[in-house]
Parts: C-alpha cells; sequence; structure tokens
C-alpha cells in the first residue's frame, strides 16, 4: 500500500472549491487498494470508473469518459438523504442527466470536506445540506463551464452560444452535440474558471422536485451497497469484545481457556481503555458467529473499584437536590420571581427524561488495518476529523497517515459521532494487541446489540422542574424553569466553545432561546458531576427534552386560561413568522377547528398540538390518539408541517419528517436505558422496545414552500411529537404526563 499523499492543489477560489487530481488522490490513500480488493461487491461503483481518462474539476465530483456523474459527498449517508441532496445541489448546476448520477463518500480529508458549519468534517446537527447549497452549486456551475469551454474549443463556437441539457452539451445553430463523456478529456484540460454565475431559483429543474429518486435506494435494493458489516478483507479476524458490566471496571483476571476451544475462535487479547473508551478483552475469530460465541464462554472478573454503581432512581435523587437550589443563569428576563408571586393561577411541574440509546439498525463497528507507521479504516464514518486526529494520538503516528474509507451508516442518529471516538479508538486497539500477539491481518470489531444497548453514550438523564404564573385574564406572565443533567462537552475539544459559565448550550438549546413572548422569563442549569454514565448527543440533542417541558406547560397554561391551545400560541408568537407560517398550516391540515369523529363505544379521542424550532427549521405537529376504556391508547394520525427553507428534495423532507416521527414515538412511548446498582438494565430491543409496525400511525406530511436558504430536516422532526402526544392524551384523559416514557401511566 503506497504512503498517503495529499494532492497538489493548483486553484482554489472564494467558494473554497479546490482543483486537483482526485485520481492521483485515490491512489495514495487507499481508494485504489479499496477498488481492487472489493472489485466483487463495488458494482456500479467499481474501478472502471476510477480508472479512465475522468474530468475531476474539483473535489466533490468526476465525469467519466463513459458520462457518468460520480459525486464525491463529504457527508455519511446514514438514511437521511445526503447523498442525494448533495448530487441534486451539483447536478441542478451542471445541468446533468439525474439517471447518470453516482455518489461515494469521500475520504478523510479536513482541509477539502470539511463541514462549513463546524469547521471540521463531520456530519451531525441536520447540517449537511444548509452547509454545503452555495459550496456544492458552484462546485456543478464551475464543472458546467469547463465542459462548455472545452466544446467551444472543438466547436469553433461562441461558450455563450451553447446550452447545457441533461447531461447532453449543444449549439443549436451548428447542430453540433456532445455527451459529458464526449468531453471529459478535453474539459479537464480547461482552467478552473475564477467565477461562476449561479442558477435563478425560477430556472431550477432538480431542486425542488417532487419525484427525485434517491441515490443510494438502488444499492441499497439490489445488496449491493457496503455497508461497514459487508467488509471482507484478506486474512481479515473479526473481533467481539467482552465489556464490563459496569461504567469504569476493568479486567483484573481473564480465563479464556473456553473461548479458545470455539471453533474458529483464532485469539483473545485485553487492551486497555481510559474515561473515554473501554478497557476490556476481545474473542477474535474467523467469523462473527464464532467471535460471539467465543465472548460469551470467556470468565472475566472486573476489578469495580472506580466503576460507578449507582442506579437512575439514586441519580435523579441526586438531581432533585441540584434542582432546589439556584443554578447557572441561562437567560434572564424580567423579574420572574416576582411576577410568580403576584400571579393569580400558577403551574408548578416536574419533568424525567431517561438515559436513551440511539439504536441504530446497523450496530456498531469498524474496520482496521494496521501497517507499519499508518492505519487503515473502513466505517460508516460520521466524524472523520475527530477519529483520525485522536486515532493519530492513540498510534503515535501524523493524522495524514490515518485514512478513513466512508461507507454507508445503517443509522447512527448521533452515535457514529462520538467527541471521544470511543468505539473507533477501541477497534484500533483491539487491532493492536492482536498485532501484538503477531496477527498481523485487518480486525473487523463488531458490538453485538447487547454491547450495542449496554455501551453507554446516552442522551443524558435530564431532571426539569419549572413554574409558569398567569394573570387574572389567562395572560401568561410569569416562567421559572431550572434544568438539572449531565454534559456531554466537558473533556472535548467542544468544552471551550459550548460551555461558558456553567451553561451548556445544548443541555438548554430550546429553551434559553424560547419565542413565546413571556415578560418575565428565567432559565437555570445545573451541569450535575461525578455520574459515570457516559453521554453524548442523540437526534436534536437538548431539543428532546426542552420542546417536550415548554410545549407540555404551555398547553397547560392554555388549558388554565380557559383558551384554545393553537391560537393561545398564536397569540404568544405573533412576532415569530416562521413558527406561524408552520403552526397555521398544521392547524388547517389537521382540521383543528373542526371537531374529531368520536370513537367506538367506550373510547375517547383526543387531538395535541406542539410548535418548535431547532437546527434553524420550524415544525409544528398535530397527534391524534384514541383512549380506549382499558385506559391503553392508539395513536391514530400525526400531521406535521416543516419549514425548512427552500426545500431541495421534498420527498426526502417527508420521509426525514416520517422517520422523525417514528423515533420519536419510540421515546415517548416505550424507551428508557435504566441504571440498577450501576448496571444498565436492558440488552435489546426485547426491552430497549422501540414502537412496532402496528403502531405507527398515519402521517401527513406539509411543506411552507419559502425562498429561504436551506436548513437540516435530520433532526427537527422530532422534538414536537411527544409534547404534542401528552398534549392529546390529556385532551382524551385529563392527566398530564410528567415522565417519559408514558408507558402505562395512563392505567395507573
Amino acid at each position: 500500500m503506497a504512503e498517503l499523499q495529499l494532492p497538489n492543489e493548483t486553484a482554489a477560489g472564494d467558494s473554497g472549491i479546490r482543483n486537483f487530481s482526485r485520481r492521483a488522490f485515490l491512489r495514495g490513500t487507499g481508494g485504489l487498494a479499496l477498488g481492487i480488493y472489493f472489485a466483487p461487491l463495488l458494482g456500479r461503483r467499481g474501478l472502471a470508473e476510477a480508472a479512465g481518462d475522468d474530468f475531476e474539476p474539483n473535489a466533490f465530483l468526476r465525469i467519466g469518459s463513459d458520462g457518468v456523474v460520480t459525486v464525491i459527498a463529504k457527508h455519511v449517508e446514514m438514511g437521511q438523504g445526503s447523498y442525494t441532496g448533495l448530487a441534486t445541489l451539483i447536478a441542478e448546476e451542471l445541468d446533468a442527466d439525474w439517471s447518470r448520477v453516482r455518489v461515494e463518500g469521500a475520504p478523510a480529508n479536513t482541509e477539502l470536506y470539511k463541514n462549513l458549519a463546524f469547521g471540521l468534517q463531520g456530519t451531525g446537527g441536520s447540517s449537511a445540506i444548509a452547509n454545503s447549497f452555495e459550496q456544492m452549486r458552484k462546485a456543478g456551475a464551475s464543472a458546467r463551464a469547463m465542459l462548455v469551454a472545452a466544446a467551444a474549443g472543438q466547436w469553433q463556437v461562441p461558450a455563450e452560444q451553447i446550452a447545457v441539457r441533461q447531461g447532453v452539451v449543444e449549439h443549436a445553430a451548428s447542430g453540433r452535440r456532445a455527451g459529458f463523456g464526449e468531453l471529459a478529456e478535453a474539459a479537464a484540460r480547461q482552467p478552473l474558471p475564477a467565477d461562476v454565475k449561479l442558477k435563478d431559483p425560477k430556472d431550477f429543474s432538480l431542486i425542488g422536485r417532487q419525484k427525485l429518486p434517491r441515490t443510494d435506494s438502488p444499492d441499497k435494493t439490489d445488496g449491493s451497497a457496503l455497508f461497514t458489516q459487508d467488509i471482507r478483507l484478506p486474512d481479515m479476524l473479526v473481533a467481539v469484545p467482552a465489556h464490563p458490566p459496569r461504567f469504569g471496571a476493568t479486567p483484573s483476571k481473564v480465563e479464556a481457556s473456553k473461548a479458545r476451544a470455539v471453533p474458529g475462535v483464532v485469539a483473545v487479547v485485553e487492551y486497555p481503555g481510559d474515561e473515554r473508551r473501554f478497557a476490556g478483552v476481545a474473542v477474535l475469530a474467523t467469523n462473527t458467529w464464532a467471535a460471539i460465541r467465543g465472548r460469551d464462554a470467556l470468565q472475566v472478573e472486573w476489578d469495580e473499584s472506580k466503576a460507578f454503581r449507582l442506579g437512575s432512581t439514586e441519580i435523579l435523587a441526586r438531581y432533585r437536590e441540584l434542582a432546589g437550589q439556584p443554578g447557572a443563569v441561562a437567560r434572564n428576563e424580567g423579574d420572574a420571581g416576582s411576577a410568580l408571586e403576584q400571579a393569580t393561577r400558577r403551574i408548578d411541574a416536574e419533568f424525567e427524561f431517561p438515559y436513551l440509546a440511539h439504536a441504530a439498525m446497523e450496530p456498531l463497528n469498524c474496520v482496521v488495518r494496521l501497517d507499519e507507521g499508518r492505519c487503515e479504516i473502513w466505517n460508516g464514518e460520521q466524524w472523520q476529523s475527530g477519529d483520525q486526529q485522536l486515532v493519530a494520538q492513540l498510534l503515535g503516528i501524523a493524522p495524514e497517515k490515518v485514512s478513513i474509507t466512508q461507507l454507508y451508516a445503517g443509522g447512527s442518529f448521533g452515535r457514529r459521532a462520538n467527541p471521544h471516538s470511543d468505539y473507533v479508538l477501541e477497534a484500533v486497539s483491539i487491532a493492536r494487541a492482536a498485532r501484538d500477539q503477531g496477527l498481523k491481518g485487518p480486525v473487523k470489531m463488531v458490538w453485538p446489540r447487547d454491547n450495542d444497548t449496554r455501551g453507554g453514550y446516552y442522551r443524558p438523564l435530564f431532571l426539569h422542574r419549572a413554574s409558569l404564573g398567569l394573570d387574572g385574564e389567562g395572560r401568561l406572565m410569569a416562567w421559572q424553569h431550572r434544568l438539572v443533567g449531565q454534559s456531554f462537552m466537558q473533556g472535548t475539544p467542544f468544552e471551550s466553545l459550548m460551555l461558558k459559565d456553567g451553561i451548556d448550550k445544548v443541555a438548554v438549546e430550546g429553551i434559553d432561546n424560547l419565542a413565546y413572548a413571556v415578560p418575565n422569563l428565567h432559565v437555570e442549569l445545573h451541569l450535575a458531576q461525578g455520574i459515570g454514565v457516559p453521554t453524548q448527543w442523540w437526534r436534536s440533542v437538548g431539543h428532546t427534552h426542552t420542546a417536550y417541558a415548554t410545549e407540555t406547560l404551555i398547553d397547560e397554561a392554555a388549558v388554565a386560561a380557559g383558551k384554545d391551545p393553537y391560537q393561545y400560541r398564536r397569540a404568544l408568537l405573533d412576532r415569530h413568522p416562521r413558527h406561524l407560517g408552520v403552526l397555521d398550516l398544521v392547524a388547517e391540515k389537521a382540521g383543528w377547528s373542526a371537531a374529531l369523529p368520536p370513537g367506538a363505544q367506550g373510547e375517547r379521542r383526543g387531538r395535541g398540538i406542539a410548535v418548535h424550532e431547532s437546527f434553524g427549521s420550524f415544525v409544528a405537529q398535530v397527534v391524534e390518539v384514541t383512549l380506549k376504556p382499558d385506559h391503553s391508547y392508539r395513536v391514530d394520525r400525526v400531521v406535521c408541517a416543516v419549514d425548512c427553507g427552500l426545500a431541495i428534495n421534498p420527498d426526502v423532507i417527508r420521509a426525514q419528517m416520517e422517520g422523525g416521527i417514528g423515533f420519536a414515538l419510540s421515546a415517548a412511548m416505550h424507551s428508557a436505558i435504566t441504571l440498577k446498582d450501576g448496571v444498565v438494565e436492558q440488552s435489546n430491543f426485547h426491552d430497549f422496545q422501540v414502537i412496532r409496525l402496528n403502531e405507527m400511525p398515519q402521517v401527513e406530511v406539509h411543506i411552507v414552500p419559502s425562498a429561504q436558504a436551506p436548513s437540516g430536516v435530520g433532526e427537527p422532526g422530532v422534538p414536537p411529537l411527544a409534547p404534542a402526544l401528552a398534549n392529546a392524551l390529556f385532551a382524551a384523559s385529563g392527566k398530564r404526563i410528567r415522565r417519559l416514557p408514558i408507558g402505562n401511566q395512563l392505567q395507573a
């Protein structure tokens, strides 16, 4: 394998687009090797496309002599549609034939492929399209200009008389026509334009189209899509780790004879950990099943002298003590304390939100190959910059000696963007320990579902305590709110950016910027210390709990005021047109002004509403439920309105809202990670339950037309669902839900 060589750049414009030979880059970083090793699996993204006289105008696209346009996606495709969205932006300005557009993941290279919102290479925060909107369009427009220049030179006609439509370059006056592939070689010799003019939105032919086929669907449909689990390298071993029962424990004695006796098991290795990742024992075998059986046969004694031993009940008790004390101030307007004392009516509430696992369909895994002085990684990679840096530190090599090949991820919801690179470092540690035993082949580390469920890095447990005060007319005059929870920013490279004066921005997001017009608003935060449960971001992050607390409280205030919850919100949001836009649209589409059809005999119907802004997008949802005579319930219908600025791919937006609603329903209705004496009580989907197919309601999604810059859709569909559901259940049952998941609380 060749040493890593960074590309030679030849031009860079204001757009941040770099012009260089990506083919040379592939040779240096392992992409060519990938083609050789995986030729049978590569399918349409095979070696042939990478080996011809391709036109590679910049880091984001390649046009082969066959006319196929390959978009290089700097953001991982984990089901959210980023590959389709990024390709749409490029193809629009390139005037490409959509049926001939393909996408492949970008290698790790922070300078070329950084997320412009973060300054690092990574996918998260619903930022993929928002940060790429102009950059990708300029990449496509630059390539188009070079193709036109090549045609003008060959045909000896003015470039201004040349048109490009669906992958065909043509000069109407002379009747000359050529496909992209015919011009690729000549276009590659053209200089990169210093500046390009982007299309007027009225001329878009792909952006905003209702049904543009997703680029990842064919591969995922015919089984040729490459996930980490599909990777098979020569001499590769599969490693399954045995993790300690309590966070912070380390192996003190390992009896591995029974594990080694399992057919297929090759070795057992121990590896060190630290505060960021497990110390453990891993069984290496020729296949996954043998490795799992070998792990189960291990006999390990654990040193628990530094292990965390509290349960969820004890953690909540600590949080309640903190909630009784003043915290760091996140927002303060007016005098909420005095206004509460003068209130005619007061609402006091306490909310509990549990730890939550990400529970993606594809459990965590990572392929590592160590060679002399370099490391190669294959992964559904969400956090290239961080992983590359921390792996380099662990191995004592330069970051450019760590290459990362980005594959599809079978879901993630934030888990594969761990700020500590925990599972990637663990895979590297296992590969290094195996190498120390003379096993020099690559290693694929796999966490079976029980490892994944008990592996930590959860959405943090949070406690909220709030008081609202209303005047005699039902107007909202005061709001005091105190939150207690862990900060997962502490100890990460983001700490200096995200933590200030005791406030973790992601812990209070959604309430420190509360849009409702409340004259006296006071928000405080306690960051709990000494809780040894690893936590990190989870889909829609802090908004998952702040939206629930604020939107159920505002509903309760409306009821206390004797007002319609929709109209009550409207009155408090009259200075926020985008909130009002989704609120009005969802009320109209849900038929809010009409009474719900009655249920069967003994059943009660209820309808709830919620609106929330997150990641620059605005979402309102109406949930309809049926409460049965035995106090169980059914979610019948969810109506959703979203304003995410200019809708690049409406079908993807609808899919993301639908997926977000299903994801949020799981957490609202069933899911929780609980601890007892420091041990996680759940292990798999039988006790960390997500919704079943028969629980998925009818979902309708409506998009607010907008000319605003596009914002994200991967996360904003989640926050309003749980409060809208709780408000609907209150309408049906008269009972407020203060603790998630809802479970069987209505039956108590």
